[in-house]
Order: structure tokens, then sequence, then C-alpha cells
């Protein structure tokens, strides 16, 4: 009998697949049977245990690069008083120019991702965060550009 631990841990096809599937998650079903050199029917399965397991957990969409350039990017550091934590945390997940939340170590306890389409947007988002009941205190450092990332290779 395989443990949970095991339903996680793809195989070579699957880890195969799923190389192919983060270039591009539409590739249809036949290209990837093709390209694996296996049946349509063993992706699908393949797909579907994978997701079942956890492993996929969604399929998303990539922006083209000039439009994901004009994006105006920003951290912000967020203090936030203790009682109010989680409640805080359930209001910035409401918002959705939040593309990512992290809790830090330090002063400030969480740091938050923000994408907007322009300075004056940004301005109103940063205000809006910094008047969330349970929010103390904010820094704000917009990001100028980004010289290279990971995400795109994993």
């Amino acid at each position: 009998m395989s443990s949970s631990n095991d339903t996680l841990s793809p195989d070579a096809l699957d880890r195969r697949l799923l190389a192919l599937l983060r270039k591009d998650a539409r590739m249809p079903i036949a290209r990837l049977s093709k390209t694996l050199g296996v049946s349509r029917a063993t992706i699908y399965a393949r797909i579907q245990k994978l997701e079942q397991a956890g492993v996929i957990e969604g399929f998303t969409v990539r922006i083209n690069p000039e439009i994901d350039r004009r994006q105006i990017r920003a951290h912000v550091l967020i203090k936030v008083t203790g009682k109010l934590a989680r409640a805080t945390e359930k209001q910035l997940q409401a918002i959705p120019q939040i593309v990512s939340l992290h809790a830090i170590s330090g002063v400030y306890d969480l740091i938050a991702m923000l994408e907007a389409g322009s300075a004056a947007e940004l301005n109103e988002l940063i205000d809006r965060i910094g008047e969330l009941a349970g929010v103390e205190m904010t820094t704000s450092s917009i990001l100028l550009a980004t010289k290279w990332t990971r995400q795109d290779s994993i």
C-alpha cells in the first residue's frame, strides 16, 4: 500500500508531463501524447491522477511580457495588530491586485506583492491597505525593474 507521501511523488513520466504543462498549460492532449510517446488515455489518466493527488493545483495564463512590463509592482511591508491578524489576512486576500502575501520575521508581519496598471491605482491600493482594520503600519517599495526570475524556468 502506498503512503500519502507517495501520491505526491511524481515518477519520470509525470515530471516530463509537468515540465511540458509548465511551458504551455493549454498544450493539446494529442501533442502531449506524441511528445511523450504514450497514449492519449495515459495522458488523461496522468493529469487526472496529478490533480487528485494535489500535485497539479490548477492551470494558469502567462501574460505577454510587453503587457506584463506595463504593470507597476510594489512590495508592501505590513505590521498587523495581533488580535486582528486573521481578519486582516482575509481582507487582504479579497484584494485582487495583491498577487502574493507572505508571513515574514522582523518588525513587520507580512509582505504583499502588488500589481497595478498605473501609479495612481497603486497609490490608492496602498492607501486602501493602510486603512484596513488591524493594519498598524505599512512601508512600500516600488519595483523599478526585474533583473531576472526563476519562475518560468521551474
